[in-house]
């Protein structure tokens, strides 16, 4: 029986990209979704990925969510924390529910969806827990306080929590996109895109696929000496 990968933010953009290369890689996939019923039915229907929907900044949602989609397919072994929000504001005009908004969906919700699953991973010896967070995680962002905060958040909980789980063969990394051609890029004036261009050496926006590929190796067998680690995906636009 194939693995059975559970993709947060999986019906759209980048989580969509990653939910089809989880299943084209042979993983048994369920996508969440947090709102958007039309999208995720899409999505269904195109790709037979069963979507489940509730909120990741809510615990008790997550854990009832986790029993729904293990009582469906088996149990999860890799778990891809890919859902975030933005509610950007320079910091003088940052509110506290455009603050709270995003660490609630972008860090504790990684929180909400990990700690259900860990024990069962535990128990099992195997586990891959996959975190997206963010060059802005990295390198900050004017007018993102919340979100680089909520981004940089990840990569720190990433590498606490994956010398906890080495010893019982669960491997935890995360990967950093750059600027990815998704709908909301997509969407912004073309002078500005293009000045993002410039600034990325290999002289183009990401593709969501770019960042599937590197989540399909995580999860993979072939990744198991691999826990801790940042994977930038930025073409080049910030190096650490």
């Amino acid at each position: 029986m194939s693995r059975v990968a559970l993709v947060t933010g999986g019906s759209r953009g980048i989580g969509a990209a990653i939910s089809m290369a989880l299943k084209d890689a042979g993983y048994t996939v369920a996508a969440t979704y947090a709102g958007n019923d039309e999208a995720a039915a899409k999505f269904t229907e195109e790709t037979g990925i069963k979507t489940y929907k509730w909120s990741v900044a809510d615990y008790d949602a997550c854990a009832d969510g986790i029993a729904k989609v293990e009582a469906d397919l088996g149990p999860v072994e890799v778990l891809v924390n890919n859902a975030g929000i933005t509610r950007d504001a320079p910091f003088h005009k940052m509110s506290r529910e455009q603050w709270q908004e995003v660490m609630d969906t972008n860090l504790s919700g990684v929180f909400n969806m990990t700690h259900p699953l860990w024990p069962g991973m535990r128990e099992r010896k195997f586990g891959r827990v996959i975190n997206i967070s963010s060059i802005n995680g990295q390198k900050g962002q004017f007018g993102q306080a919340n979100y680089s905060a909520a981004k940089a958040g990840d990569i720190g909980f990433t590498k606490a929590l994956a010398q906890e789980g080495a010893r019982a063969g669960i491997t935890v990394n995360v990967i950093c996109p750059g600027y990815i051609a998704t709908e909301m890029v997509m969407a912004v004036p073309e002078k500005v895109r293009e000045s993002i261009i410039s600034t990325i050496p290999v002289g183009r926006l990401g593709e969501p696929e770019d960042i599937a590929r590197c989540v399909v190796f995580l999860a993979s067998d072939e990744a198991g000496f691999i826990t801790g680690s940042t994977i930038t995906a930025n073409g080049g636009q910030y190096l650490t």
